[in-house]
């Protein structure tokens, strides 16, 4: 796979060329960007998948929402179906895409639209008549048509853009001279004791401009297992046989902290659509003992696997320091904006 990547380096530099015309063509008008009188938060990364996306909305909306009538627009990867799609009683996971459906069951008390043209999804969003005081778009750093007034860029501690390549070389999306449009930049996935000279030492690397503030963020395991009806705590399970099915990018540290020493691992690809074939080999590995599985693919699993057997494990993402700031930084922007600013 490195030797395939290597070989492909000419494609790699031609795609770069690409996406740095397209981005310079947005830079000068050329290609047209769209604002809207309502504040719109963007989240997303240079690289392709990994870096904890959904964790950071479910994050500024339990910040937002106590406040403000809170949207999410994503594109909906994987759905069975298309155009713009207002999440409702009726909706599935099948029809919104996994983390959009985990979204709305999460959190029932706001929006979640999934649209591939974000500038038409927010159009739609606005003409609803109980249209949000705040849009959140998952996964749109690269989505230009749109001018977010705010820029999230994520990227993982284990794999940070600095240290990448563009496709297919590397997992860049576009340059990580891409950067230079966000406002804030959090490295995820952090070593809980990440220690403030590792931090010094990323910030030197990532070599952001004065006025862009670095946040570092790890990911916080629940105490507890959910089923559709209950839930026990997950110490209560570390030393029962059990069976670990996810179907996540980069799914080890999820294997490793429910891991015993007879537990079976089964991983699949990042939004696996799950086969009949699939849950028979679940159901055939699992021999009657508990399943644990991720809350992503939980929603795809739910209904199809004896729900006393089948438990997930949510996560949330909680900075290591200065996280009063980073929500200042959130609520000063949402108060202050009655727009969106142009991008340098």
């Amino acid at each position: 796979m490195i030797l395939l990547r290597k070989i492909l380096f000419p494609f790699a530099v031609l795609y770069g060329f690409i996406t740095t015309i397209r981005n310079w063509f947005y830079h000068k008008g050329i290609l047209k960007s769209y604002s809207f009188p309502i504040p719109i938060i963007a989240v997303g990364n240079l690289s392709v998948g990994g870096t904890g996306k959904t964790p950071q909305i479910e994050y500024l909306i339990r910040l937002l929402s106590p406040n403000y009538k809170i949207a999410v627009l994503s594109r909906g990867y994987k759905r069975k179906s298309s155009g713009f799609l207002l999440a409702d009683y009726a909706s599935t996971a099948e029809l919104l895409g996994d983390e959009p459906f985990q979204l709305h069951q999460k959190f029932p008390s706001i929006q979640v639209a999934v649209d591939a043209n974000r500038k038409n999804g927010i159009e739609r969003l606005l003409a609803l008549e109980n249209k949000p005081d705040i849009i959140l778009l998952d996964d749109a750093f690269q989505h230009r048509k749109v001018k977010a007034g705010f820029y999230i860029l994520l990227t993982a501690y284990n794999d940070l853009y600095a240290d990448d390549f563009i496709l297919p070389t590397g997992n860049l999306r576009e340059s990580s001279s891409g950067v230079k449009r966000a406002d804030v930049v959090v490295v995820t996935k952090c070593p809980p004791t990440l220690t403030e000279a590792a931090q010094n030492q990323i910030r030197q690397k990532l070599h952001l401009l004065a006025h862009q503030q670095l946040y570092f963020s790890a990911i916080q395991y629940d105490v507890m297992l959910y089923s559709e009806s209950e839930r026990c705590s997950v110490a209560s399970l570390l030393n029962t046989d059990k069976l670990l099915v996810a179907g996540i990018a980069k799914p080890q540290p999820f294997f490793n902290h429910l891991q015993d020493g007879n537990d079976e691992e089964l991983e699949f690809p990042d939004h696996h659509d799950f086969t009949e074939s699939d849950i028979q080999t679940i159901q055939k590995k699992s021999k009657n003992k508990p399943i644990i599985t991720t809350e992503k693919d939980f929603v795809r699993l739910k209904g199809r696997i004896n729900p006393a057997q089948l438990f997930y494990l949510p996560i949330q993402s909680i900075f290591l320091s200065n996280g009063e700031n980073f929500n200042q930084q959130i609520n000063n922007y949402v108060e202050q904006s009655t727009g969106n600013r142009p991008i340098s």
